[in-house]
């Protein structure tokens, strides 16, 4: 689209132009213009003709730029867009205006023209950032999904993926919990693996991040100051990711920081304030309310006096705050800089909750050898705190605490009559404190070597170093929590280190209707991971933090020490041709073959294709009267690999064992055969790991076709797409069938299984009148989805398992042959029977409830997700909506089956209306998993809101020193429409099971914020 930015200022200055021009060659004798060079042949038949240039709306373009093609003869428009030239019978006009396209007309037997201008669609020549290159929009024949900063959500941002979040059709982005930087599930058009989760691979300014955990509990991504980035891409398709290979099988996500700009120079200040609540709260019973239920169930009152909501007390208003001062721009053509400092302190509404961010960020770029030697820097650095509660414990004693408890005696934290821990006081005692060090840089010089071929070699580093401390201050008088009385320290230390050698080759050739672009290149990156965690237990109740003091492992409570070092190597060779002819027809074809330190000597490579095709309609001839302002078809096939498996699993491990007791399984034999004690037993040396040199890459196929089209002048924009991605080569951890082996499971590639996502995505985007007062631009994406498992030779694969007394190890959901991806697998709740205990259904009729008659009632993976945003701008004052929602899954409320139970609330341990919603219920009955705890979890979120003004500086008479100052107030999470009666439907707190990621689970979940953010932005 055009930008109308400056566009007064420029209208301004083409009208001053244009008067100049006409009184320099019309001798200031009137304001036709005149032609100002002739370089006519003589030979040909000569005519003046007359003409009129108008932009879209029918207005006269002043100014605008007429030239008889292969010649320097022209003139331009006066102030009403009229034009007068002499030119041959067989003359070609060229007219041009900036920020529209240049359109040809044959002037033939025409005396008379009318020339109407398009805008230019900056959406068609903006630039994409693809696989180790650039590409303009017109040109991509990939899936990809683009995002400027201007268009980033906005608020109290910590991870840059919360700037995504609604905005990129196909990218689901759920944070597990309302922590400040918590973890996000990052879905890109549905998940195609068992062992590597979710996250896709982000490249960093041409960095590839490895996705290990870095230590600190938070996301890994915190690193980044959001105000750093100028736009991020979303690779979708095979073609767009096929380039990154082993590990783009869940999409890649490509962000780019700022840089200097040629022709400015500014400093820029941002400074912002914002306070966080509870977004909402879950109805347990008031003191009153307890006292009654528990009477009316027949339980045993304790009755304390107090009034406590615990939900108050444990809670708090958390105040935020961010600062960031940049400067840019470039001192000459050769020189370009941007550098930045930040800040951001976010506080949780727990108490103790807390992140506290240092960053900085320098970019630089020099120019030699009259622009051939470019050398690009690149430097970010970053320091973060991390200050988490004891999260789960916190979240279940704030909805299950009795409420007659006070929540202080005497000043104090109430000592509970069971010798349990107040939460009040768990907070005096309990922290857990993580400091991250972090540091990436990066130098990528290219060299032209001729014209066209140019040479680039990319080295980097990212180094990582946490030291993370969770401690228990002793406390004595609590005695049924040992670890609390006795007081524990575990310290937690690891660094890693990323490593990237890369070079590559493009060669660049066009002529009129060809252009050629080929690149090769190789890749060599290292990951060394390392990991030393020290427990220790018994410490003096001095009021000294236990990491604090000096400590000797004792025999009551001996030290333990763990340790790890693990390095990876992985070596990619790559190449890819993009060829366009005509500006009509596309074709990119792109190849990289992965070799894995992580795989066997047998199949180290993964190899991996891709091609794609696209054809620009809107050039051809036939399409010249069409409604479409552009239209491209594209369609694409490709394979990416998975490596994200855990190291050295395909080679043999041994480990020392022997009898630990007089009886069961014996690993070593006797020296004497009549031996009956462990000295008669030495140690041998067992199988803990089978050696499996021909463990295969797993696979991920994806076929694309989609449109990308333009209507109403590019006001209305579009894309419509159509994907299938098939995971196949399953890696997984397995129970061999013999039952005769020497380890208990082994690693393998499950013959014929597949993961199946194919969906539907769509995105538009209109945009008003911008020489209106008052402009809007509305737009939105919908992604329908649908997953299967198939031809899964387990009847199921556990993601998700129940977790407490009596439920550990029940299956919540899983992979199911022929199911969606995270379906929940259990018993169908039926009522209470009349002995007061569950009913269930028979399923299959037997007569009896048991493990066959589960059944598959719902997904954890939403079958639609969805975004709305719209921005409005009137005068100085600006409005921008984001919504996000989704649809078709389910969650499994994990905390209302641990807490909201009519056992529990016998005990005296406070419920919700949920524990007495069955009168006849026994207080014996059981809490088994059954869909009496599935719920619905579809959703529609305000996410953010923002009404800024922006002040203007020259009014003020303080245009010399400030270019541009803003204010605005921001919403996040303002409202929500859900049925779930959890904290929050956007949530994913469940266990790990067997390596897999779970899905849809909410157990004791850290409850959402809603924050309210005030800034400032200055630039001068």
């Amino acid at each position: 689209m055009r930008n109308y930015t400056n566009y007064g200022k420029v209208r301004f200055l083409q009208i001053g132009l244009v008067v100049c021009v006409l009184f320099l060659f019309g001798g200031g004798q009137g304001l036709i213009a005149r032609p100002f060079s002739s370089t006519y042949p003589t030979d040909l038949a000569w005519e003046v003709i007359t003409g009129k240039v108008i932009d879209e709306t029918g207005a006269p373009l002043p100014g605008a730029a007429i030239l008889v093609k292969g010649t320097t003869t022209g003139t331009i428009t006066d102030l009403d867009g009229n034009f007068s030239l002499d030119v041959a019978s067989d003359a070609v006009l060229v007219i041009s205006y900036l920020g529209y396209t240049p359109q040809e007309v044959a002037v033939g037997a025409q005396a008379v023209l009318t020339i109407r201008l398009e805008p230019e669609s900056s959406q068609l020549n903006e630039i994409v950032v693809v696989g180790y290159g650039t590409q303009k929009r017109s040109d991509v024949t990939g899936a990809i999904g683009s995002l400027k900063n201007e268009d980033f959500n906005r608020g109290v941002i910590t991870n840059p993926v919360d700037l995504l979040q609604g905005k990129v059709a196909g990218v689901n982005i759920t944070s597990v919990s309302g922590e400040p930087g918590a973890n996000q599930n990052v879905i890109i058009r549905g998940i195609g693996s068992l062992r590597s989760g979710t996250q896709p691979l982000y490249v960093l300014d041409g960095f590839l991040l490895d996705n290990s955990d870095t230590g600190i509990a938070s996301n890994p991504l915190n690193f980044l100051n959001p105000n750093d980035i100028e736009s991020i891409d979303v690779l979708k398709d095979a073609s767009a990711t096929a380039l990154y290979g082993s590990r783009a099988s869940n999409g890649v996500i490509v962000i780019t920081t700022k840089k200097g700009k040629s022709g400015t120079s500014q400093v820029n200040l941002s400074a912002s304030t914002a306070w966080s609540s509870m977004a909402s709260t879950i109805d347990v019973f008031g003191a009153d309310e307890f006292r009654r239920r528990v009477v009316e169930v027949g339980g045993n009152l304790e009755d304390f006096g107090g009034n406590t909501n615990w939900q108050e007390e444990l809670t708090q208003v958390g105040f935020s705050q961010d600062y960031s001062l940049s400067m840019s721009g470039a001192n000459t053509e050769r020189f370009s800089y941007f550098a930045s400092l930040g800040y951001q302190d976010q506080e949780g509404i727990l108490k103790n909750s807390n992140l506290r961010r240092y960053s900085g960020k320098l970019n630089m770029n020099q120019k030699a050898f009259e622009g051939r030697l470019i050398v690009d820097y690149n430097l970010t650095a970053s320091y973060t705190e991390n200050l988490r509660p004891a999260i789960g414990s916190i979240a279940s004693d704030m909805l299950y605490l009795n409420p007659t408890i006070p929540a202080y005696t005497n000043g104090e934290p109430t000592l509970l009559n069971t010798n349990a821990l107040n939460p009040l006081k768990r907070n005096e005692l309990y922290s857990d404190d993580a400091a991250n060090n972090r540091i990436l840089g990066t130098i990528s010089p290219s060299f032209e070597i001729i014209d066209g071929l140019t040479y680039k070699l990319n080295l980097g580093v990212d180094y990582s170093n946490t030291a993370r401390y969770i401690q228990y201050k002793p406390f004595t008088e609590v005695v049924n929590e040992s670890n609390v009385s006795d007081g524990t320290l575990d310290e937690l230390i690891s660094s890693n280190t990323n490593s990237l050698i890369e070079n590559t080759l493009t060669y660049n050739w066009n002529n009129y209707k060809h252009n050629f672009t080929v690149l090769v290149g190789h890749s060599y990156q290292t990951f060394l991971d390392e990991f030393r965690a020290t427990s220790s237990r018994g410490f003096a109740a001095n009021n000294i933090e236990p990491r604090y003091q000096d400590h000797n492992s004792t025999s009551e409570f001996p030290t333990t020490v763990n340790a790890s070092a693990v390095r990876n190597e992985l070596q990619s060779f790559f190449g890819r041709l993009n060829y366009i002819y005509d500006e009509k027809y596309l074709f990119t074809a792109t190849f990289r073959a992965d070799g894995s330190s992580k795989f066997g000597q047998n199949n180290r490579y993964g190899y991996f294709p891709s091609f794609a095709l696209g054809w620009n309609l809107s050039k051809e001839g036939f399409m010249a009267t069409s409604v479409f302002n552009n239209l491209k078809l594209r369609t694409s096939w490709g394979q990416t690999g998975n490596q994200e498996i855990p190291s050295k699993i395909t080679k043999a491990s041994f480990s020392e064992d022997r009898l630990a007791t007089g009886s069961g399984s014996l690993n070593t034999y006797p020296i004497d055969t009549d031996g009956n004690s462990l000295d008669d037993y030495p140690y041998g040396i067992v199988f803990t790991r089978l050696a499996n040199p021909d463990l295969q890459w797993e696979v991920s196929t994806q076929f694309d076709v989609g449109f990308d089209f333009a209507f109403l002048d590019y006001r209305l924009t579009g894309t419509l797409d159509y994907f299938n991605k098939v995971s196949s080569n399953i890696l997984l951890e397995v129970v061999p069938a013999d039952p005769v082996q020497p380890t208990s499971t082994f690693w393998d590639n499950i013959d014929n299984m597949k993961i199946v996502n194919q969906g539907i995505e769509l995105a538009l985007n209109y945009n008003s009148n911008p020489q209106k007062t008052f402009t809007y631009s509305i737009g939105g994406n919908v992604t329908f989805i649908q997953n299967e498992v198939r031809d899964s030779p387990y009847s199921v694969l556990t993601t998700g398992a129940a977790q407490g007394a009596g439920q550990t190890g029940a299956t919540i959901n899983g992979y199911i042959n022929n199911q969606p991806i995270g379906a929940f697998y259990m018993l169908q709740f039926d009522g209470i029977g009349e002995d007061g205990l569950n009913r269930f259904v028979d399923v299959n009729g037997d007569g009896e409830i048991l493990d066959n008659d589960r059944v598959v009632v719902g997904s954890a993976i939403p079958n639609t997700i969805y975004g709305i945003n719209t921005s409005m701008r009137y005068g100085n004052f600006d409005l921008v909506l984001n919504f996000n929602g989704s649809a078709g899954n389910k969650i499994y409320n994990h905390t209302t089956m641990s807490l909201f139970t009519k056992a529990q609330l016998s005990r005296s341990n406070n419920t919700t209306d949920f524990a007495v919603q069955f009168p006849e219920e026994s207080i014996n009955n059981s809490n088994t998993v059954s869909t009496r705890f599935l719920e619905n979890g579809a959703f529609f979120r305000l996410n953010n809101a923002s009404l800024g003004y922006t002040l203007n500086p020259e009014r003020l008479g303080i245009g010399n020193t400030f270019q541009n100052i803003r204010l605005s107030l921001t919403g996040q999470n303002l409202f929500v429409i859900t049925d779930y009666t959890g904290y929050d439907p956007e949530v994913n707190t469940g266990s790990t099971s067997g390596g897999i990621q779970t899905f849809g689970i909410d157990r004791f979940t850290y409850p959402r914020a809603r924050t309210f953010m005030l800034n400032l932005n200055m630039t001068f």
